[in-house]
C-alpha cells in the first residue's frame, strides 16, 4: 500500500482536492442559490435537489470544458509551434511529429512498448492521436452538458420572469450562454500563455514544469 501511494500520489493527491473543492462547490452554490430563491419570494431548496438542478449542472460542466478545451488546444498546438527558452516548449528545429525512431513505434518499438505501438494502420494512428482524442471528446462532451444543463437553468429563469423559453438551438446563441463559456476560455488560455512565458525567466527547483535553476533563460525544452 505504501508503494502504491508513493507511486500515485500525484494523482491521488489531485483526485481528492478535486473532491474536496467540488464538494466547497457545491456546499457554497446551494447557499448562493437559496440566497437568490429567497430574493426572488421563493423557497429555498434542500442541497441533495440543489446537486441534482440544472444550475448546478451547467456551473461544474462550464468549468470542466474549459480546462479539457486547454489541454486539447495545448497538446495538439505544442506538436508544431515553439517558445524559445520554455521548459514546455520542444526545442527549436524538433517542430513536427518526430521520427519513429524518436516515438519508438513500429520497427522501434521495444518490449516495454504499448502493443499498438508495433502496428500501423487504424491502430497506431489511434495510440499515437489517442491523448488528444480523448481531451477532445471531453471537451466536447462537457461542452454539450453544459449546454444542456444551462438551457435548463436559463428556461427556469425565463419562467420565473414570466418569459418565454427558448429551445436548445436558440439557448446556444444566447448572451448568458457566451458569457460562461468565453470568461472560462480566456482564463484558462490566459493560464497557459503565463506558464509558457513566466518559465522562460523563472524556476521551481525540483520541478518537471522548470527548468534546472542554473539553466539559460534560453534554452528550450530542457525540464528540471
Amino acid at each position: 500500500m505504501k508503494r502504491f501511494l508513493r507511486e500515485n500520489s500525484l494523482g491521488l493527491v489531485f483526485g481528492a482536492l478535486f473532491l474536496i473543492v467540488l464538494v466547497g462547490q457545491g456546499l457554497a452554490g446551494h447557499a448562493d442559490f437559496n440566497q437568490q430563491q429567497i430574493a426572488a419570494g421563493m423557497e429555498p431548496v434542500p442541497l441533495g435537489r440543489y446537486l441534482t438542478s440544472a444550475s448546478f449542472g451547467a456551473d461544474v460542466a462550464e468549468n470542466w470544458q474549459s480546462e479539457y478545451l486547454q489541454f486539447f488546444l495545448y497538446i495538439y498546438l505544442t506538436v508544431w509551434l515553439v517558445q524559445k527558452g520554455s521548459p514546455e516548449s520542444k526545442k527549436i528545429g524538433e517542430e513536427g511529429r518526430e521520427s519513429d525512431r524518436k516515438q519508438k513505434v513500429g520497427a522501434y518499438a521495444t518490449g516495454e512498448s504499448p502493443r499498438w505501438a508495433r502496428y500501423g494502420g487504424l491502430r497506431g494512428t489511434l495510440l499515437a492521436n489517442s491523448l488528444g482524442l480523448v481531451m477532445g471528446m471531453l471537451f466536447l462532451g462537457s461542452w454539450l452538458a453544459q449546454s444542456l444543463a444551462g438551457v435548463v437553468a436559463f428556461n427556469e429563469e425565463q419562467l420565473r420572469d414570466l418569459r418565454e423559453p427558448v429551445t436548445w438551438e436558440r439557448y446556444l446563441t444566447e448572451p448568458d450562454f457566451w458569457n460562461r463559456t468565453l470568461q472560462n476560455w480566456q482564463s484558462e488560455l490566459l493560464a497557459v500563455a503565463s506558464m509558457v512565458i513566466l518559465s522562460i525567466y523563472l524556476r521551481q527547483r525540483g520541478s518537471p514544469e522548470s527548468k534546472p535553476v542554473g539553466s539559460s533563460h534560453l534554452s528550450t525544452g530542457v525540464e528540471g
